[in-house]
């Protein structure tokens, strides 16, 4: 039936019109944002999941930081241990060389000295980002022989979310300790009991930072005593290659750790991408195929709206 009051075919086909654009609004949308799911409103699980695991992995970004932080930490002290090893290896030979008779000991001693001020400087020098683990204070305040680097974030399936620590031991590295005597932390500075015969020119506990052989003559007691000292520097020796032994798996392990962290922060933002990135390929084809439905919409409501020129049309014959 024709009306002039009222125009279904113009309604339906403005209905269909309608729809028609809301349909190429989500895909514009879509295709300018890059996500399918932007808002709440669009999937309110699927943006609740995205925005919890975005935020997670500006956490792992953060661990992924501290971890880079903690791994130079521990170069720079590992480095410093190797030199130290090298350094203790030239106090041995030289202590060696002065067991030979007629040797000039006071020159060896000179040598010495130099290399004890180079393990000196060497632990001093052991700084990154304020922290020094070789060289320390144990008597100082809040003093810790353990050094944390923050290695993981975890969000457990009740959603609670915890730290991951990798602790470094600093008890059996750290080389030069500012408090002195038998209870010093330090491998170089820590005193040793030796016992001497009373007739060495040499007596009370020793260092590897502080002995000296200059008094040191060819007599037998002063021989055996030279031989102590070598002993002394030969265990610290291997106490410092332990350390460094230590430290270089903690390295091995925050390198692993950084490795682990970076890969799971790309797996979190592929799985993020899988539930809101938009199928750009699709919303393409869905694009084209709705702009020609917009244009046949609009002609279709043109048609409608033209029945009432139809009727008027039939008045006039």
């Amino acid at each position: 039936m024709a009306s002039l009051l009222t125009n279904a075919s113009a309604q339906i086909a403005l209905q269909n019109l309608q729809s028609i654009n809301r349909t190429m609004d989500g895909v514009q949308n879509r295709i300018a944002t890059g996500m399918r799911v932007s808002t709440a409103a669009d999937n309110a699980a699927y943006w609740s999941i995205a925005t919890t695991m975005r935020s997670d992995n500006m956490a792992l970004d953060a661990v992924k930081d501290a971890l880079g932080l903690g791994a130079a930490t521990v170069d720079v002290q590992y480095t410093a241990l190797n030199s130290t090893v090298d350094v203790m290896k030239e106090i041995k030979a030289k202590l060696v060389a002065a067991l030979q008779p007629g040797v000039d000991r006071v020159k060896i001693q000179s040598d010495i000295t130099q290399l004890q001020g180079q393990l000196k400087t060497i632990a001093n020098s052991a700084v990154f980002n304020g922290q020094n683990w070789l060289d320390v204070n144990s008597a100082a305040t809040g003093f810790s022989s353990t050094r944390k680097i923050v290695s993981a974030f975890t969000r457990d399936a009740e959603g609670k979310t915890s730290i991951s620590t990798i602790d470094v031991d600093l008890s059996t590295i750290i080389l030069n300790d500012a408090v002195t005597g038998a209870t010093s932390k330090g491998i170089l500075s820590v005193e040793h009991s030796i016992s001497f015969s009373a007739s060495a020119s040499i007596s009370g506990a020793q260092t590897v930072l502080g002995f000296t052989i200059k008094a040191l003559t060819n007599s037998d007691a002063d021989r055996e005593a030279l031989i102590k000292l070598t002993d002394m520097v030969d265990g610290q020796l291997g106490k410092i290659t332990a350390a460094a032994t230590d430290l270089g798996s903690a390295k091995k392990r925050v390198d692993l750790q950084k490795t682990f962290v970076k890969a799971l922060t790309d797996a979190v933002e592929r799985g993020i991408g899988q539930l809101v990135d938009a199928d750009l390929d699709k919303d393409s084809s869905i694009l084209k195929a709705t702009q020609v439905q917009q244009q046949l919409g609009i002609q279709a409501l043109q048609i409608a709206n033209g029945n009432s020129q139809n009727i008027l049309a039939l008045f006039r014959n």
